[in-house]
């Protein structure tokens, strides 16, 4: 698991916010289209993103795809209880299928989301699931997504 110590943090000011805002948009953006749409000098913008890259703050830039179009559409947020190391192995955490893993209080140890093309597929992997990490599970919560109001 991931720890952050508090003195580790960085502190963040309005033209960062301003700029990271603008990367959510648009992380292809060019420099200059940043600076008009911030109101800050080119230069600037170029110091404060590799700044926040070597802080960490901004630890890479990606692509949001469609998960309709690539055959993706089938969300799935499962909620589980037992002894997470015994089943958090590499070959899990690099399941296709898993997109994220959250330790979580209360009454279950993990969430996870998972991204299945179907019904079928999602089947699949329960079963095998199940049937590899059945004796350090004590119980589990599926939830299927019915609809996405909003993802970042």
């Amino acid at each position: 698991m991931c720890t952050i110590n508090p003195s580790d943090t960085v502190t963040l000011d309005k033209r960062d916010e301003k700029i990271i805002k603008a990367l959510k948009k648009n992380a292809r953006a060019s420099i200059r289209d940043i600076s008009k749409a911030t109101q800050i000098r080119p230069s600037t913008v170029h110091q404060r993103i590799k700044r926040l890259q070597e802080d960490g703050v901004i630890e890479g830039f990606t692509v949001k795809l469609n998960d309709d179009k690539i055959g993706k559409g089938f969300a799935v947020f499962m909620l589980i209880s037992g002894s997470t190391e015994r089943y958090l192995d590499q070959r899990f955490l690099k399941n296709e299928h898993v997109k994220g893993i959250y330790g979580i209080t209360g009454e279950y140890d993990l969430l996870i989301k998972l991204k299945f093309r179907d019904m079928i597929a999602f089947n699949e992997f329960l079963l095998t699931f199940r049937e590899k990490y059945s004796e350090h599970i004590q119980k589990t919560l599926t939830m299927v997504q019915t609809v996405k109001l909003k993802e970042e």
